[in-house]
């Protein structure tokens, strides 16, 4: 009876130092699992390097442009961006590479803004900017030359009431976009906003071929609100010419009276520096557009929020 009872108690003390264990080791073997599912989460987040995909390139527009040089600095600013470049080529190009992207369902990274046809077509997303670098909402002004206001007063005042929303401006840039030419894109719009254009013209009068020259940057808003103005203009008597020229050879033609003016300047970020070279050969006449922005742009499929969940190169 003795035996049994030491032999009893030696299985169950037996026992219990098995389930001890093992209970100690389950705890062990989940705070592994765990970690192993973090890890493994971290893991498979590696695993999808959109850096890598991409071959750590941001996908941006002409050199010069005021948000190709603001990406430049974003890469210089975060230490996730190491061994980034940003790719320069055009807006029509990195237009045609955001919708083969799209279209394949694969990641990229393009410098982007609003207003712009994209946002209409394709469902994005601004990274997220911690420090800011991109700054925050811009306005894109109007640049006329000095002494016009004296020397073609009506030219003048259509150019200093231009104004329009982000929406007037993406709805040419889409139809444009779709096809249709920039002349009849900016008519068409005309016509279905003859109360807008009444107050662009509002006071002043009709004249018998003045001649008029605006320039404008390649981008597809500029392209739009080029022609909206122009043909503005031209039904009022003008003779407009525009002229689509680079960033810098834009702002020098009018702070040098080559030209009539723009309807093209973003500021105080993209064309910042070129506006202070300039400001004191050109007469601003404000804002044609508010809510305008600039920024890195990605597919929403993309598991990305913020510049800072892009790694660097390895």
């Amino acid at each position: 009876m003795f035996n049994l009872n030491w032999k009893r108690f030696g299985m169950v003390a037996g026992l219990s130092l098995t389930l001890v264990a093992a209970g100690c080791g389950s705890s062990e073997d989940e705070g592994n699992e765990t970690t192993g599912d973090s890890e493994g989460g971290e893991s498979s987040s590696e695993e999808v390097n959109y850096g890598e995909e991409l071959n750590y390139e941001i996908t941006g527009i002409e050199a010069g442009a005021g948000v190709v040089a603001t990406a430049e600095t974003a890469v210089e600013e975060y230490e996730n961006l190491s061994g980034w470049e940003v790719s320069t080529s055009s807006s029509g190009a990195m237009a045609t590479a955001l919708g083969e992207a799209v279209e394949n369902e694969e990641p990229i990274v393009v410098t982007g803004w609003t207003p712009h046809w994209k946002f209409a077509k394709y469902d994005l997303k601004y990274l997220e900017d911690p420090k800011e670098v991109f700054g925050g909402e811009e306005q894109i002004k109007t640049m006329v030359r000095q002494g016009l206001e004296e020397e073609k007063p009506n030219a003048y005042k259509i150019l200093d009431q231009f104004n329009w929303e982000a929406a007037d401006m993406e709805s040419v840039m889409l139809e444009i976009t779709n096809g249709t030419s920039e002349q009849e894109a900016a008519q068409n719009w005309i016509s279905e906003n003859q109360d807008k254009v009444d107050a662009w013209t509002e006071g002043t009068e009709e004249v018998d071929g003045t001649e008029v020259e605006l320039v404008y940057v390649n981008w597809d808003s500029e392209i739009a609100s080029t022609n909206v103005i122009a043909e503005v203009m031209r039904e009022q008597g003008f003779d407009v010419t525009i002229t689509p020229l680079d960033n810098g050879p834009m702002w020098e033609s009018v702070a040098s009276g080559e030209v009539t003016g723009m309807v093209a300047a973003w500021l105080p970020g993209t064309h910042g520096d070129l506006y202070e070279e300039h400001k004191d050969s050109l007469e601003d006449l404000g804002a044609n557009l508010e809510g305008a922005k600039i920024g890195l742009v990605v597919p929403e499929y993309m598991d990305v929020d913020s510049i800072e969940d892009l790694k660097p190169a390895e």
